[in-house]
């Protein structure tokens, strides 16, 4: 990945629906090199999947877990990002585990998650943060 990837990147971060033709405008190059550098980013894996951002006013939230020792945190991952109201599954360094970024309709949902969290054997713990404000970087 080069300098010319990071660029096309730093747009599709902000909107990925951005034409090909306006950033070619904008990093210097023409429609064809930035079609073809996303296809290979996709096809690398380096770009996992194009989303939409919302303003829903649903409540957001980061449910933080810590899981018992031993305990394949890739195997809880992937259980969890096919829970409906979560937008991400990352999994972190430090006290907790993994982190659920979640969109879900009201508190008593996160609430609902939170309690389906807790429901497997391996979570010894969670955390939960609401977000009250976002911004896109």
């Amino acid at each position: 990945m080069d300098d010319l990837d990071r660029e096309i990147l730093s747009i599709l971060r902000r909107d990925a629906r951005t034409p090909y033709t306006e950033i070619a405008e904008r990093v210097g190059t023409s429609e064809g090199t930035v079609r073809n550098r996303v296809d290979r980013l996709t096809e690398n894996g380096i770009i996992e999947r194009f989303t939409v951002t919302t303003q829903t006013g649903n409540v957001k939230a980061m449910i933080e877990i810590s899981v018992d020792m031993n305990v394949d945190t890739g195997e809880i991952s992937e259980r969890m990002v096919n829970w409906d109201e979560v937008d991400f599954v990352w999994q972190v360094s430090g006290e907790d585990d993994i982190v659920l970024v979640v969109d879900c309709v009201d508190t008593q949902a996160v609430n609902e998650l939170i309690s389906q969290a807790r429901e497997l054997e391996e979570v010894k713990a969670t955390t939960t943060r609401l977000i009250l404000d976002e911004r896109l970087g």
